[in-house]
């Protein structure tokens, strides 16, 4: 299998609320909800960097679409990382995320690795890592 991750979908309560997350307090680019007119199709996707992007769909449809029985939701089942270039870009996307609505669980700060990082969770409990690591060049 070639590694071609093109969509990370996340389940989420309220597509409404979500969608307003996203777009309007983090600024990801949409074309806003689609698929209403299909009984468990209504998806929102983001372009994310070229051949990525991020969707969001109701739990409980992705719960129907695969045959599982929907469960608690835990938050540190995985991360997605943003990198960043700066410690300053940290401070300001950590700032611009918790005017949105996000949950800062772990404020900004120096790392055992000599990075600089904090965490934060959407309003579905999704955890986030803003990160600076030296050791990479910043990705656009």
């Amino acid at each position: 299998m070639k590694p071609r991750i093109t969509v990370l979908t996340l389940g989420v309560d309220d597509l409404e609320r979500s969608l307003q997350f996203y777009h309007d307090g983090l600024g990801f680019a949409t074309d806003g909800i689609v698929g209403k007119e299909f009984e468990h199709g209504a998806v929102a996707f983001f372009d994310l960097q070229a051949g990525l992007r991020l969707a969001i769909w109701s739990r409980k449809d992705i719960a129907h679409d695969t045959k599982l029985n929907e469960a608690a939701p835990s938050p540190t089942e995985f991360t997605i990382g943003h990198n960043v270039g700066s410690k300053e870009e940290v401070d300001e996307v950590m700032a611009q995320v918790e005017k949105a609505g996000a949950t800062i669980t772990v404020s900004a700060h120096d790392t055992f690795w000599g990075g600089y990082s904090g965490y934060f969770q959407d309003p579905d409990g999704h955890l986030w890592e803003v990160v600076w690591n030296p050791q990479w060049e910043e990705m656009e």
